[in-house]
């Protein structure tokens, strides 16, 4: 009984001992990859969609300081002209602008678009940041369900909207946030907008998945343009993102030790935007900082063209 008790002591005491020994490692594993290039971006204009709160937030940050101007393309004018306040005042760059840009209107995307090409003469970023994650059935104010539109269909329109003075900023560089949830989805086209058969978690996954295609699509072509276009996957990162689902909401503040800040989330946004070995390099999907795996679906080329078309026919747009 004695051995048994001084057992169960000794692994008390030992376990914790443990734990708090690895802390440091266990945490520098979570944080994943950094950003280490210092490349500066005086007199480059940036467009972060999404940019008032999270992974998009800090990413703003991150380049103001390096000297961008930086655009923060959001819903939220409230939230987004605070964001901007923030940051202003800590990087001391006076160059970041709040503007209206709701993903889930096109009426909003085009006034948007209309705008900036109105008031920026150059766009050398853009960053497709912004998204809804597992929402309840509900459809964007053309009709698309709210995963494929906001997350996808949004940024493709958006893109294209603003590709002309990428190419006449060239060099130029797009990202597209996708998600390592894209090796769950699938694109149905017998039933795109999820009107037959809808699972919200699914439904995520398909429109990470079309972010890979569109990526993969895009970057034929626009060869030879000198403007790029890369996917990533941030990680997984507590933000707003999983405001729609109680269960991860609050097993991420639960576990917020083994998942990453939003500044650790950005660094593979900053990573793919200014690194210079990057500069060629289009069509590719990142994860930590490094070339990551894709799945099969996100790899077939005749479905990323498909979806290509079926893209522009739903948005009413002919993008050769």
């Amino acid at each position: 009984m004695l051995g048994f008790l001084g057992s169960l002591l000794a692994l008390s005491i030992s376990v914790p001992l443990l734990i708090f020994v690895a802390a440091p490692y266990i945490r520098k594993y979570v944080a994943g990859g950094v950003c280490k290039s210092t490349a500066k971006l005086h007199g480059k204009v940036v467009v972060i969609t999404g940019a008032n709160t999270g992974i998009g937030k800090e990413t703003a940050r991150d380049f103001a300081g390096r000297g961008a101007r930086v655009i923060l393309a959001c819903r939220d004018m409230a939230k987004a002209e605070a964001a901007a306040c923030e940051i202003r005042t800590k990087t001391g760059n006076q160059q970041i602008i709040a503007m209206k840009l709701d993903l889930a209107d096109t009426k909003s995307i085009r006034e948007f678009a209309e705008n900036f090409l109105k008031e920026e003469k150059e766009l050398h970023i853009l960053i497709n940041n912004a998204g809804v994650m597992m929402c309840p059935y509900s459809k964007t104010a053309d009709g698309f369900e709210m995963h494929l539109g906001v997350n996808y269909l949004g940024h493709f329109l958006l893109t294209f909207l603003l590709i002309e003075r990428l190419k006449q900023s060239s060099p130029a560089r797009i990202l597209n946030l996708s998600s390592l949830a894209h090796h769950g989805g699938r694109i149905r086209f017998h039933d795109l907008q999820g009107e037959k058969c809808y699972h919200r978690g699914l439904a995520y996954c398909h429109s990470k998945l079309a972010n890979i295609l569109f990526t993969r699509e895009l970057a034929k072509r626009l060869q030879g343009t000198g403007v790029t276009v890369n996917a990533l996957h941030p990680g997984t990162v507590a933000t707003e993102l999983t405001r729609h689902s109680f269960i991860l909401n609050n097993l991420w503040k639960i576990m917020s030790f083994f998942v990453k800040t939003p500044v650790e989330g950005a660094q593979t946004s900053v990573y793919c935007a200014v690194a210079e070995e990057l500069e060629s390099v289009s069509g590719k999907y990142f994860s930590d900082c490094t070339p990551a795996y894709v799945s099969p679906q996100g790899r077939n080329d005749e479905t990323a063209k498909q979806l290509w078309n079926v893209s522009c026919e739903l948005l009413g747009i002919q993008w050769d």
